[in-house]
């Protein structure tokens, strides 16, 4: 009986498990360098939501991040700190550590630019675009889903928008599952 309830307690902690295990030893330990020196975590609206509910500052900081901060807010230049950005794909930020999957153009993009590639330390994609809630759940964080999928709406460019939306979120639970 007491092994039935150590794997029910493992299984119902899955999820918390496992984006406390990529944020911090695949993601911020594989930015650790030999020195000892503090590093800047730069982060958008929805990573800054996938790291407040699977770990806590203290975590963070022990892993030797020292400062957060808003990709998209103005701040003071830190050029004796490395950087570690942790952010949603896109062509106008820089690209370290992906929370879904990154289009392949933006890759090539990336690849071709010769001025940038020198300056990626990491390009990695976590599959942490879903937010758990508590040991046995996470949700996609789509309020409003339910009116786009199921209300009056004659735009299906809104449906096919929030389907896309989910179908990635869902594939990166998947995907990080699979790594277990």
């Amino acid at each position: 009986m007491l092994e039935n309830m150590t794997v029910l307690n493992t299984t119902s902690r899955i999820y918390v498990y496992l984006s406390l295990s990529g944020l911090l030893y695949e993601m911020l330990g594989s930015a650790k360098s030999d020195l000892k020196s503090w590093k800047v975590l730069i982060m958008d609206k929805v990573t800054v939501k996938v790291m407040s509910h699977s770990c806590k500052m203290a975590d963070i900081t022990d892993q030797g991040v020292s400062l957060v901060e808003d990709l998209f807010q103005r701040r003071q230049p830190l050029p004796s700190m490395d950087a570690i950005y942790f952010i949603q794909p896109s062509k106008e930020k820089a690209y370290v550590f992906f929370c879904s999957p990154v289009p392949k153009e933006f890759v090539n993009h990336i690849k071709s630019d010769t001025s940038v590639l020198p300056h990626i330390g990491a390009l990695r994609e976590m599959n942490l675009e879903y937010f758990p809630i508590d040991s046995q759940a996470f949700v996609t964080d789509q309020e409003i889903a339910m009116d786009e999928l199921f209300g009056n709406i004659e735009n299906s460019g809104r449906v096919d928008a929030c389907l896309n939306l989910m179908a990635t979120r869902m594939a990166t639970v998947f995907a990080l599952l699979k790594t277990c």
